[in-house]
């Protein structure tokens, strides 16, 4: 019997929603083995929560500073509450101190983490999906703890598994666009890029842009949708991401895990840095051929992002070469190779 995981993860206008996303990912394949998930979050989002219930975990919530002591104490509560062998935590505020209070307790722990943010790890599984992960980030780590690094462990949720071999057709010419800038977008890039379309003229493209159920500003993007002459339909909070990435010939996207999604399926991309710890993917997407990297969103200008879309959009070349590249690199199994180790 698998038994029951608690995973500790947070979403917020600030962080986004990433984390708790590819948290997800995992606990579809953890039900799907016959377990309970049961999500341990600090902040409400009625969003992210209808989110989660629908897909039948249990959410919960704390009533302390995130990543704190009192923080992996309430946690642990839960873990002995629910009989959970198994803890999932994911987020830059958890640390060293986190982590081996959780062991201390004796129960097994998986850490994911993205550049080796913690001072030393305590965890018994450590994962890092990004393509530049390396063994080097975790040099101060316990002798139990096993790293799983790189692409072969990118967790997709199961809406996408479908799409397994999938074939894109490349048209001569791209007509519609997929604007996906994470799961808050604080900043409101997204206007900027409605902006830059908009300055295109190019009466034959069709935008479908994806608001995040913690975005604040959709109602003045919902305005710069009315005073557009380009066809822009707004999505909120939506559930069916695999098929608008389907529907799609390229998209216009932010640094992070929407990326691997995108690679998988196939959909060449325009890819822009909105966090710091974004930057490291979006260069590496960019060096390796598989999506245009145009760097930190304040240094990009609606002209910069313009010539970059139009680019895209007058190249099947280009187009292709992404979409074979990114195909190639993601396979959508990552999710069961980590439930395997566990």
């Amino acid at each position: 019997m698998i038994g029951n995981l608690i995973i500790r993860a947070d979403a917020s206008t600030q962080i986004g929603t990433g984390h708790i996303m590819r948290c997800l990912a995992l606990a579809q394949v953890w039900q799907d083995k016959g377990g309970c998930a049961i999500f341990v979050l600090a902040n409400k989002s009625s969003g992210l929560e209808n989110r989660l219930l629908s897909e039948g975990m249990q959410v919960l919530y704390l009533l302390v500073e995130t990543g704190s002591h009192e923080d992996a104490n309430q946690t642990l509560d839960f873990a002995q509450k629910f009989n959970a062998q198994w803890i999932l935590v994911d987020g830059y505020q958890f640390g060293k101190e986190y982590q081996k209070s959780i062991k201390e307790f004796g129960l097994n722990l998986l850490f994911l983490d993205d550049y080796g943010h913690a001072e030393h790890y305590y965890a018994d599984l450590v994962l890092n999906q990004n393509i530049s992960a390396c063994e080097d980030l975790y040099q101060n780590r316990e002798a139990y703890t096993q790293l799983l690094l790189g692409r072969e462990y990118v967790l997709l949720r199961q809406e996408f598994l479908q799409w397994r071999n999938w074939l894109r057709v490349i048209n001569s010419k791209a007509h519609k666009i997929l604007v996906t800038l994470g799961g808050s977008d604080p900043d409101n890039v997204t206007f900027k890029v409605m902006q830059s379309l908009q300055s295109l003229g190019d009466r034959d493209l069709e935008v479908i842009v994806i608001i995040g159920s913690s975005n604040p500003h959709y109602e003045e993007l919902e305005h710069q949708v009315t005073e557009s002459d380009l066809p822009i339909s707004l999505q909120h909070n939506v559930s069916n991401m695999p098929e608008l990435m389907a529907w799609a010939d390229i998209a216009i996207a932010a640094g992070g895990s929407t990326n691997w999604e995108l690679a998988f399926m196939g959909l060449p991309s325009i890819v822009i840095t909105l966090a710091e710890n974004q930057k490291e993917i979006a260069d590496y997407l960019g060096n390796m051929g598989l999506a245009v990297s145009l760097g930190w969103h304040e240094n990009i200008s609606i002209i910069d992002l313009a010539e970059a879309t139009c680019k895209l959009v007058s190249s099947d070349v280009l187009r292709k070469e992404m979409s074979e590249l990114g195909q190639k690199l993601i396979d959508g199994l990552g999710s069961a190779r980590v439930i395997s180790e566990m």
